[in-house]
């Protein structure tokens, strides 16, 4: 769950930033540590792809070239140490669920983990959520990256 400007309270499928124009893809990996608090190499990240995509909205233009990749993590969710100001929650679910929801083929998912609250607590929720309720990115954003990722598990 992102607690951007942009997009407060809508979850979304990545920690991520912006590289600065001296900076390399393999320095991009301090997103994970400034938003989710783990320390990954960038050696231990399996590439998936790179994704282009744009959301224009009013007044809003927001176009990207995503360098995406995959971290698999085993340890439990209490680990993660949130960036208050960048992610309000952690969440997971199935990802054959997550893939179907994006191919169109179910309406909702089950999420469970945790948001923090305004106490600074962990709150564990479980709920049911469905495409409204994440980043409003092209619908063929989220294909593009579930299907890179069925690739790879």
């Amino acid at each position: 769950m992102k607690r951007e400007k942009d997009y407060p309270n809508l979850l979304d499928i990545t920690a991520a930033g912006h590289l600065l124009a001296d900076e390399t893809i393999a320095d991009g990996v301090r997103e994970l540590k400034e938003e989710i608090g783990i320390d990954v190499a960038i050696q231990e990240l399996e590439p998936l792809g790179v994704v282009d995509y744009s959301v224009v909205k009013d007044n809003f233009i927001d176009r990207e070239i995503a360098h995406v990749f995959l971290y698999r993590y085993h340890q439990n969710s209490s680990e993660f140490i949130l960036q208050k100001e960048e992610v309000a929650g952690m969440f997971k679910a199935e990802f054959k669920d997550f893939y179907r929801l994006w191919l169109g083929e179910i309406e909702q998912i089950r999420v469970q983990g945790f948001k923090i609250d305004k106490m600074n607590q962990k709150v564990m929720i479980d709920k049911w959520v469905g495409r409204k309720d994440f980043v409003p990115h092209e619908r063929s954003f989220y294909q593009k990256i579930v299907t890179l990722l069925k690739e790879k598990i």
